[in-house]
């Protein structure tokens, strides 16, 4: 057999030359993708290949404290024979961490130096981190799980029970142990439960709520699947809350908020008391305590009011305090008397004209009160005076909000709330033909009856001692009223209700010579007659003057015809004036 040459087993440079053994070495090393380091017993490096150069400048005459201190004591260890097991350290490289193992270096079992031996940890470190992480994920995950006060069932595809939380077992009764690696429909087999959420998830395969009773306890239970990237459902989780405290803590909420509701209608009643004292509303007497009551309770709602009651009761008064305390205070309050506006203009005065709609009209048109009324409220006063036509336009406006001015082809929509008033009896009108059945329902949403002074009898002494006080402040006297003449006032039956006692207040003031006011003082058909006979008095005191007999007489025969006469105009026809000269006298005397 030959002999093989030991340059021949190493090989040939590029040149031909034969390879020499610390080249070849060195080129074996840098070929490695792992650091590789040697170094003698002094720690000097003898041999460092191209990763552990480029990594930690370490090149070989380098001692490895210059360049690696933090592994230079394991290393020392080592050479001084202190350990023979191979020591791993992590090692921070120019741009990546590395595990070092160092490992001692023998020539005939004498240690001559070390190896260290270098492997990117980078990697695995970010691994390892990221496993560290889904582990504490998993762990608060599991914590949140079992802290959670509402039960959670969690199944897997086949509705085998994976997990129950520590709330399940309160709520249901039960072990996990009991019941973890079962199946769902053995339990509802077993009448552990009546239903399952899960096996409704997994026949509907969609999202579902269940209300259940358990124990005397009522759940609600809310299955929810888990789909995987196919969509096929991997697991189900169901959650079930106990909602029999929340039942109970509902009813005792609901109780306190009718307690805190009974306090606050309590504090709003006792406000609007004072708002009604602040404007000199005088009501002694329950019918009219009652009235107040229900017109300052509508204030707040939207709904249509009708304020019934004969004339001169204050009705405009209603509507003031109405609109004072709604939500449209800040908006216009347009009151209309129905029954002082010509039949020929009553429909152009209310829904408004374009030009050219008749003869006289404007050029550029005119809104009518409803547009002018937008956002507020409209008080359609005396609403039995309203011709047929015009009820019909305002019944269209009840059902839909529209307007149409007279002459146009365009509706408008309005936002009016509508108050209306009548002393009229609209029932009778209603079977005489002379009012919509349709309309007088959608007025009459909620009626309010004002009642007369006769009916609220408790009231008139204050309300005459009140004007006769705030007539002599406005006129800058005093006065004050004898026993005789208070006795004869509070006798008279006031035809014309508050309107009439007011005119009358203001007359005795300003009319009364002397502080005292006495029963010579009175008017003639107060003082001497008898108001239920309607009709002239017979013979005049010789103290009365000429306009005070022509006003007397002119009211009697107003009053008359009142009651004689089914409107104003009829009793236009009868007198031989016109229908808004009535309007006027009746507002005048307190009758209308």
């Amino acid at each position: 057999m030959s002999t093989i040459n030991p340059a021949q087993l190493i090989g040939l440079s590029p040149s031909g030359d034969p390879l020499r053994a610390e080249e070849f070495y060195q080129a074996l090393v840098n070929a490695m993708d792992v650091g590789i380091l040697a170094v003698n017993t002094s720690g000097m490096v003898i041999l460092a290949n191209r990763v552990s150069r480029e990594s930690f400048g370490a090149y070989q005459g380098v001692h490895l404290n210059d360049v690696l201190p933090e592994l230079w004591p394991k290393v020392a260890q080592r050479l001084l024979g202190r350990s023979r097991n191979a020591a791993e350290i992590s090692v921070r490289g120019t741009e990546s961490n590395f595990l070092a193992r160092v490992s001692p270096m023998l020539v005939d079992q004498e240690q001559v130096g070390a190896v260290c031996v270098f492997v990117e940890s980078t990697e695995l470190e970010n691994m390892a981190k990221q496993m560290e992480f889904f582990q504490g994920l998993t762990r608060e995950l599991d914590t949140i799980i079992d802290s959670s006060s509402d039960g959670l069932w969690i199944c897997d595809a086949d509705a085998k029970v994976i997990r129950i939380n520590p709330a399940s077992e309160r709520i249901n009764n039960i072990k996990a142990a009991d019941v973890v690696g079962r199946n769902m429909r053995d339990l509802v087999n077993a009448r552990v439960f009546d239903r399952s959420a899960t096996l409704e998830v997994l026949r509907t395969g969609s999202r579902v709520n269940l209300l259940q009773q358990r124990e005397g306890r009522k759940l609600i239970t809310t299955g929810t699947p888990v789909y995987d990237a196919y969509e096929r459902i991997t697991r189900v989780v169901v959650s079930e809350r106990d909602i029999t405290e929340i039942d109970s803590l509902q009813r005792e909420l609901e109780d306190q908020e009718a307690i805190k509701d009974q306090f606050r209608n309590q504090m709003l009643e006792m406000q609007q008391e004072q708002q009604l004292e602040n404007q000199q509303i005088i009501a002694r007497s329950p019918s009219m305590i009652k009235a107040l009551r229900q017109a300052l309770k509508v204030s707040k709602v939207e709904s249509t009011v009708l304020i019934l009651g004969p004339s001169g009761v204050g009705k405009g008064l209603f509507a003031d305090l109405i609109h004072k305390n709604s939500e449209r205070s800040d908006k216009p309050l347009i009151k209309i008397n129905c029954g002082a506006i010509p039949e020929s203009l009553i429909e152009s005065e209310l829904f408004g004209y374009d030009k050219g709609a008749f003869t006289g009209a404007q050029s550029g048109g005119k809104p009518g009160y409803f547009e002018l009324a937008d956002g507020g409220i409209l008080f359609l006063d005396e609403i039995a005076e309203l011709p047929l036509p015009s009820q019909v336009k305002l019944l269209r406006f009840m059902e839909d909000g529209t307007i149409m001015r007279l002459g146009s082809t365009r509706s408008r929509h309005v936002n009016v709330r509508i108050l209306a008033a009548t002393h009229r009896n609209l029932e009778q009108m209603v079977e005489e033909g002379k009012f919509r059945l349709d309309l007088y329902y959608r007025l009459k949403v909620i009626p309010i009856h004002v009642p007369s002074l006769n009916e609220r009898k408790e009231c008139l002494l204050p309300l005459i001692l009140h004007y006769i006080e705030w007539y002599a402040k406005k006129h800058k006297t005093v006065k004050r009223l004898s026993r005789a003449a208070c006795d004869t006032l509070l006798a008279y039956p006031f035809p014309g209700n508050v309107r009439e006692l007011m005119n009358l207040c203001e007359r005795l003031v300003v009319m009364t010579e002397t502080e005292l006011i006495g029963l010579q003082d009175l008017p003639a058909d107060v003082a001497q007659s008898d108001t239920t006979q309607a009709g002239i008095p017979s013979q005049w005191p010789e103290s009365i003057t000429l306009p005070q007999m022509v006003e007397s007489a002119e009211r009697s025969l107003l009053a008359h015809a009142l009651k004689q006469h089914n409107n104003q105009a009829e009793m236009a026809e009868a007198l031989g004036v016109s229908q808004p000269t009535i309007a006027r006298k009746l507002k005048k005397y307190g009758l209308s």
